[in-house]
């Protein structure tokens, strides 16, 4: 049994201040001495960056779409193990899932499977009396959802607060705090998320102490911890990611485990191939990151480590080299779009890779990390290991995939069917290679993605925790 106490941070729509009052309160109680951990419900990369530096831990995605719901609990064990305090933000509205597939992937799904009371952030800025109708109907929507109480944001004075704490007293569900509206507490947006924590940190840490301060000020903290105590054991010890790859290698592809709302399973997915070997020293894994690449889950990262690797970060934008006896390399989601000047310019680097994936080496590229293979972005060149050209559009592509592989690969068999997101404004013309990374099956049937020797590169972004035999099938190609 697991005991940690924990908060769901959820609004009744996006744009209501969860980001705000969730990272708030990781820094206001880590402030105090608490030790926090922080997670974001959903694939969302951004936040969690924040939430990072919010409490000096790695901020982690719970994700019921992309990891199955069983999953859920175990890596929330995982990333929140030896805190007192975690705070889990929500995505979009709190009954908001993933399109078509009723409550799964939800902030309300993810409550239920951690067993956490929800705290509900609303827009109380053109309402007064109505909060109290809004307020009961979504604590009464769903009674498996435990609403343990109120956040009001952009309160407009000292009347309009006395008027909505008087309308809430009927609905039974306490405030907990009230929040002006305030200057300093917001970050630049882009595509649909915040700007990154590595692109503008000075400006982050300053965004996350002004949160930090609004919310000391206007919650009730004690109220707030009280009600993150009161959140019943979870039976279960937590996620490994050693357990997980089956020592140093191994596992399979397990499909996440159906929900209700799904029907029936889909056919089992292919297993690894047998004979992997951990003998010799570690491969040196070479992973991408620096303002350019900030996408990428610790998972992922853990994962390699456990299944051999010698994980060593290399920032394309500056570092002229990759490691030194780097035997694959990784290249993960971000915006490179914003940095392709400076990616151009970095020829040194651009060939090294070049000549590594020339050379047979395994090289995974995800969404940046293709724009970055490309022979070009925007008309610069970039590295030039795929026969394709890249570049910025207006049309934003987002959501939920449901994939299988079509040719064997460094990441998985042919055949082996995974669950990624998509989030992306570019386009890479052709869209796929002779050998074509993904057959896609939601929401539309096309082909995506190249697969040339030992390089996988897609726009489809995964979280391993779902497929460890992933980390161990690309380490294992690593030794050769």
């Amino acid at each position: 049994m697991v005991n940690i106490p924990r908060l769901v941070v959820a609004a009744p729509s996006s744009g209501s201040g969860k980001t705000t009052v969730a990272t708030g309160l990781m820094a206001a109680f880590a402030a105090r001495g608490l030790a926090v951990s922080g997670h974001k419900v959903g694939p969302d990369y951004i936040d969690p960056g924040f939430h990072t530096l919010a409490t000096g831990r790695p901020g982690r995605n719970l994700d019921a779409y992309m990891c199955g719901p069983d999953l859920v609990a175990p890596l929330f064990a995982h990333g929140a193990r030896g805190c007192g305090l975690a705070v889990v933000e929500g995505v979009m509205g709190l009954y908001d899932g993933a399109s078509g597939l009723g409550e799964l992937a939800s902030t309300a799904h993810v409550a239920k499977l951690l067993r956490a009371p929800v705290v509900l952030v609303v827009d109380a800025s053109s309402q007064s009396r109505s909060v109290a109708a809004l307020v009961h109907g979504f604590a009464s929507w769903d009674t498996g959802v435990r609403i343990g109480g109120v956040i009001l944001n952009k309160v407009g004075s000292d009347r309009h607060e006395a008027l909505l704490r008087e309308a809430l007293e009927e609905s039974g569900v306490p405030v907990l705090g009230a929040l002006r509206r305030a200057e300093g507490v917001s970050v630049p947006s882009r595509h649909l998320g915040l700007v990154p924590v590595a692109e503008r940190r000075s400006d982050a840490v300053a965004a996350v102490a002004a949160m930090a301060g609004q919310v000391a000020a206007g919650c009730d903290l004690e109220g707030l911890l009280a009600l993150a105590r009161s959140a019943p054991a979870l039976p279960d010890a937590g996620w490994s990611a050693r357990e997980a790859v089956g020592g140093a290698f191994g596992g399979a592809f397990p499909l996440p485990a159906p929900s209700r709302n799904r029907g029936s399973a889909p056919d089992p997915a292919p297993q690894t191939p047998a004979g992997l070997d951990s003998a010799g020293p570690k491969p040196v894994v070479a992973v991408a990151g620096g303002a350019a690449f900030t996408f990428s889950y610790a998972e992922n990262t853990e994962l390699l480590a456990a299944a051999g690797a010698d994980v060593v970060t290399f920032d394309p934008l500056r570092d002229e080299a990759l490691p030194l006896g780097t035997r694959g390399v990784v290249i993960g989601g971000g915006f490179p779009e914003v940095y392709a000047p400076e990616l151009s310019a970095n020829e040194a680097l651009r060939k090294a890779v070049a000549e590594l994936a020339l050379s047979g080496a395994p090289v995974a590229a995800e969404c940046a990390g293709l724009l970055y293979l490309a022979r070009s972005l925007d008309g610069l060149p970039m590295c030039g290991v795929l026969d394709a050209d890249a570049r910025m559009t207006k049309r934003l592509t987002l959501g939920y995939r449901d994939a299988v592989a079509l040719t064997d690969n460094v990441l998985a068999p042919a055949g082996a069917r995974m669950r990624g997101h998509e989030f992306h404004r570019t386009v890479i013309e052709p869209g796929a290679g002779d050998e074509p990374a993904w057959g896609m099956h939601r929401p539309e049937r096309r082909v995506e993605g190249f697969v040339r020797g030992n390089v996988h590169a897609s726009y489809l972004h995964t979280h391993w925790a779902a497929w460890p035999g992933t980390a161990a099938r690309f380490v294992a190609r690593c030794r050769g």
